[in-house]
């Protein structure tokens, strides 16, 4: 009984550990989508002050790869003329700065505050005209259905229908889309990181774009278990699967176990009754086949 109902209860603590959504970061602080760079960028001073501190900054941790004036280099690419959505999109996802220059860019808890990643990207802006401001998202009128049927047009083939990623071809990997927020998801889809197509207004409109940011932060971040339940951090039917046959092929094992055990005792008890037809009981008793042969 042991085994069948450690595999199930395994199958469980399973579930619970890798696909429950996650709020908050190891280390207390908020995750990504609690922060907002339009928030932040209205409220920091626009003058010469906040240009220096992005300045010194970037000098600090991005100018050894990307070069003073984020002119690139060998091991980086040229960040003049980008526009500050594309700095605050690598560097409040964390997949800036690297460690290692050359590796794939993975999401990681971001180096900087949000103010600090604001003064990166409004200095880098500055540097050379050209390229997209970070954006205000704004959904008002938005309609998630419609963004829906957008994200599963344009985007479920790289990263999925329930958002949570996948491996590409070359060793490139599409990133979940859990923990995003509004502005990063709008920078995302208008700038094109990486491999990732750039979607211009002639491809996905405002209105399509505001839909889509609307599903992504409801419907992903956040899914719906309308019969009730656990969710299992919405990753879709594959875990769901898995946690199904784990505990359903348990569960037929334990009562499979639990009737074997039971016939298997009446029998046992069975056994001490009295004697059936045929068996020699001793002297003084005789089996109807003996009294036959007498006769």
């Amino acid at each position: 009984m042991a085994a069948p109902a450690g595999v199930v209860l395994l199958a469980l603590a399973l579930a619970a550990v890798f696909y429950a959504p996650r709020q908050v970061r190891a280390d207390g602080a908020p995750t990504a989508s609690l922060r907002s760079a339009a928030l932040v960028d209205a409220t920091l001073p626009n003058n010469a002050a906040a240009l220096a501190e992005g300045r010194t900054l970037f000098d600090e941790n991005c100018s050894s790869c990307h070069g003073t004036q984020a002119q690139g280099s060998a091991l980086a690419p040229n960040l003049r003329g980008l526009g500050s959505a594309t700095v605050d999109l690598w560097v409040s996802s964390g997949w800036m700065p690297l460690a290692n220059p050359g590796v794939q860019p993975a999401r990681k808890p971001s180096h900087f505050t949000p103010s600090q990643t604001v003064a990166i990207a409004r200095y880098v802006g500055s540097l050379a005209p050209g390229g997209l401001a970070i954006p205000t998202v704004d959904l008002k009128g938005s309609n998630p259905a419609e963004g829906f049927s957008v994200f599963a047009l344009n985007c479920a083939p790289c990263h999925t229908i329930t958002g949570a990623g996948d491996a590409l071809s070359g060793g490139i990997a599409a990133p979940p889309l859990h923990g995003v927020t509004g502005t990063q998801i709008e920078e995302a889809i208008r700038t094109g990181p990486g491999n990732m197509p750039r979607f211009s207004t002639f491809t996905v409109s405002k209105a399509q774009l505001a839909d889509v940011v609307d599903y992504v932060t409801h419907y992903i971040e956040h899914p719906d278990s309308p019969g009730g339940g656990l969710t299992l951090g919405g990753v879709g039917p594959v875990a769901e699967g898995f946690v199904g046959l784990f505990a359903g092929v348990g569960g037929c094992v334990l009562i499979a176990l639990w009737i074997g055990d039971r016939d298997e005792r009446d029998g046992d008890e069975g056994g001490s009754g009295p004697s059936h037809p045929g068996h020699d009981d001793g002297p003084g008793t005789e089996s109807p086949e003996r009294e036959v042969a007498h006769a």
